[in-house]
């Protein structure tokens, strides 16, 4: 009797680098392509996962009725497990918020959302903010990341205040922060993969450096700022790996 014959079988290894593709591929989606430029705004960014994927998350985009909206996060953990539950998130957001500016609501709603079909072991920290180019006014509401930084002719200051993480506590409130920005401006978001980052003695990259590095920011444009903050990370790493996602926006009034 002839026998049948054998199906190919594929390794185990290349079938975990196919998913890791897609995975990428779906991941790379939900980022932005290319930085948003005009006359009244500009924002750049960077999105460096710790591995092929990471649990970072960022968006930006304008409404209908001339309002940017943009948004970053951080969920705990890393790696595919924690590319999912951020594409979870960016799906919610997106459903959200449509026209208004309500950005405290907006947190509010997230963390009821993820509530109400709460995942073991997983939260995420994640900021929402609307830029009126109209009027120059930015307004934020943040559950857990790292205090935005403002960059004018005069400081160099942190924004706001924290808040508590999304789909950690079932009820949650959170603040509505408002800023006035001119022309020169610049606004520093970023998941704490930046800070935390260290070199080879295993020394923190650190919210004081990284203030140093942004206060030379003023009379750059975004990417210009990006550029220089990410060649200030490159050189105090030393060729330290990183050890986190790093995710960071900038948001800038060009100069008149």
């Amino acid at each position: 009797m002839n026998s049948a014959p054998l199906m190919d079988v594929l390794p185990y290894e290349r079938i975990c680098d196919d998913y890791m593709r897609e995975a990428k591929l779906i991941q790379s989606s939900l980022v932005p392509v290319k930085p948003l430029n005009d006359q009244a705004v500009e924002i750049s960014f960077r999105f460096m996962p710790f591995s092929e994927v990471g649990g970072d998350f960022a968006d930006f985009f304008r409404l209908p009725n001339g309002m940017i909206v943009l948004y970053l996060g951080d969920v705990v953990g890393k790696g595919l497990p924690a590319a999912m539950y951020g594409a979870l998130v960016m799906g919610i957001l997106r459903g959200i918020h449509k026209s208004g500016t309500d950005t405290a609501n907006v947190l509010k709603l997230l963390n009821e959302r993820l509530m109400q079909r709460p995942l073991p072991g997983r939260f995420c920290c994640t900021l929402y903010a609307v830029f009126n180019p109209a009027t120059g006014e930015l307004v934020f509401s943040n559950a857990g990341l790292p205090l935005p930084l403002l960059i004018s002719r005069t400081q160099c200051q942190p924004l706001g205040e924290g808040g508590f993480p999304s789909a950690l506590f079932p009820v949650a409130a959170y603040g509505q922060h408002s800023v006035q920005l001119s022309p020169g401006d610049s606004v520093l978001f970023a998941t704490d993969g930046l800070h935390e980052s260290c070199n080879l003695d295993g020394t923190e990259f650190s919210v004081q450096h990284m203030t140093d590095c942004w206060a030379q920011c003023w009379p750059k444009s975004a990417d210009e700022s990006l550029n220089f903050l990410f060649q200030s990370l490159h050189t105090f790493s030393n060729g330290a790996a990183p050890q986190d996602d790093v995710t960071v926006l900038v948001l800038k009034v060009p100069h008149e």
